[in-house]
């Protein structure tokens, strides 16, 4: 295969990689605290050498290099669910795995255990700001969550939700089930916390924006197939004519 096959082919992969991205934007338009990604481009340029010539020209390949988070906040829903917590503004919930790893959320859709402990839909638990679980004694069936993230019962307090924030939001590791890994990060704690009980911040994925590039991207992977074909169409034209003058 010539450079320009190389060159579509390059093109092709990383629409293939933006494709599967917007899939899975798409399959999650409905997540709570879900944070639409894209692929980043861009030239890889290697240097080639010309026919009949010492030197060298340079071609561009495509390249997929990395992904860019979008940090938009999501649409505020009314679920009238009092373990249903939104995060308006900056910061994270921090969880805790059964492995002990610690992550961090903007998925607010909690529930309680058989331990009257409060956890994410997965199974983490939710800290409170002394790292510690949140816990409702079994006689307790009320709970209040106010705008600080401060938790109480029809017993009185039990706690804080912990809400931390990050230098660089982009650069928390994905893990799944909408939890994030500071990696080398500090979390620190969130100044101003304001979260508001019995809502949702919905995923900021717009569907319609995602089909429409969905659209797109296939277009551009056919032009790329088409480019593809008209080089082997023109390698065999060459092939064939370059035998005829020795038929």
């Amino acid at each position: 295969m010539e450079n320009a096959g190389y060159i579509a082919l390059s093109r092709q992969t990383a629409l293939w990689r933006q494709m599967d991205q917007i899939a899975n934007n798409m399959a999650n338009v409905n997540t709570p605290g879900f944070k639409g990604e894209k692929v980043l481009f861009t030239d890889y340029l290697a240097k080639v050498r010309t026919d009949r010539s010492l030197f060298r020209d340079t071609i561009a390949y495509t390249e997929d290099f990395g992904m860019a988070r979008d940090l938009t906040e999501g649409a505020m829903e009314t679920t009238g669910n009092p373990f249903d917590v939104a995060i308006k503004g900056d910061g994270y919930f921090a969880v805790e795995a059964e492995n002990g790893n610690r992550y961090y959320t903007r998925n607010g859709h909690f529930k309680l255990n058989a331990d009257g402990q409060i956890t994410t839909t997965s199974g983490e638990l939710l800290l409170s700001d002394n790292d510690q679980p949140i816990i409702l004694a079994p006689t307790e069936s009320e709970i209040t969550i106010a705008r600080d993230g401060s938790i109480s019962t029809e017993n009185g307090p039990i706690g804080r939700l912990r809400l931390v924030g990050f230098d660089d939001q982009r650069a928390l590791k994905k893990v799944s089930n909408g939890l994030y890994d500071a990696g080398e990060q500090t979390p620190t704690a969130v100044a101003n916390p304001h979260v508001v009980q019995g809502m949702l911040e919905g995923s900021n994925v717009n569907p319609i924006n995602e089909i429409t590039q969905m659209i797109s991207v296939q277009r551009s992977y056919e032009t790329a197939q088409k480019m593809i074909e008209t080089e082997n169409d023109r390698q065999r034209q060459a092939i064939d004519a370059f035998a005829k003058q020795f038929s």
